[in-house]
């Protein structure tokens, strides 16, 4: 329930990015160079199209509850330490099963040491 309610928090930057555009658009008026006056329509522009992404993904979460984007590390920690660990390693690193003969140390023994 409180994650439906962090949509709402994208109003915040929405405002944010419009204001600047206004007043870059403001400024544009100004301008007598053509070139400057360009780029100030091609910046405000894109700050219209990210305020557009950032309250879309305001109205996505408000809708459903769960955010737009999730961090992938975070859906590993929660799939637990052991697949996350087995997805993380490359094919070709050592385990400690394939040292048989090698005395691996714990890993809050190694935490102590430093």
């Amino acid at each position: 329930m409180l994650m439906r309610f962090m949509g709402l928090f994208a109003i915040i930057p929405t405002t944010l990015l419009l204001t600047v555009s206004f007043f870059i658009l403001l400024a544009v008026r100004k301008v007598e160079a053509q070139g400057l006056k360009a780029f100030g329509y091609v910046i405000a522009a894109l700050l219209w199209v990210s305020s557009l992404l950032v309250f879309t993904g305001g109205i996505y979460t408000l809708a459903t509850g769960k955010p737009m984007m999730k961090c992938p590390m975070m859906c590993m920690m929660n799939q637990g330490k052991g697949q996350m660990m087995k997805k993380c390693m490359a094919p070709g690193m050592m385990q400690k099963d394939q040292m048989p003969n090698m005395p691996m140390q714990d890993d809050k023994e190694m935490m102590m040491k430093h």
